[in-house]
């Protein structure tokens, strides 16, 4: 598994690997790899990627602490739109 979250990011915002290679100035390749989990983008990138996206900087990693919230969505048209959180129930 990636620590970066931009398969999903990439795909509730609706732009291709490519797009954001051309907007933050990587080879579409490179972006490939920072996707697949096969490399990590250095600092400046990951602001410019951040930026392109327009999410808080956190929002680029997946979270490395267990936690049992689990993410509302709401859809807004095509898009769906991430408006809180509660926590998971075990109904074992």
């Amino acid at each position: 598994m990636s620590i970066l979250r931009l398969k999903d990011l990439l795909k509730e915002k609706e732009i291709t690997g490519k797009e954001l290679a051309d907007e933050v100035g990587l080879s579409v390749t490179g972006m490939s790899n920072i996707v697949k989990g096969k490399s990590l983008p250095r600092q400046d990138i990951l602001l410019k990627i951040a930026t392109k996206l327009d999410v808080d900087i956190k929002d680029l990693f997946h979270s490395t602490k267990d936690n049992d919230l689990e993410t509302l969505y709401i859809k807004e048209g095509e898009k769906f739109i991430p408006i809180g959180e509660v926590k998971q129930r075990s109904f074992r």
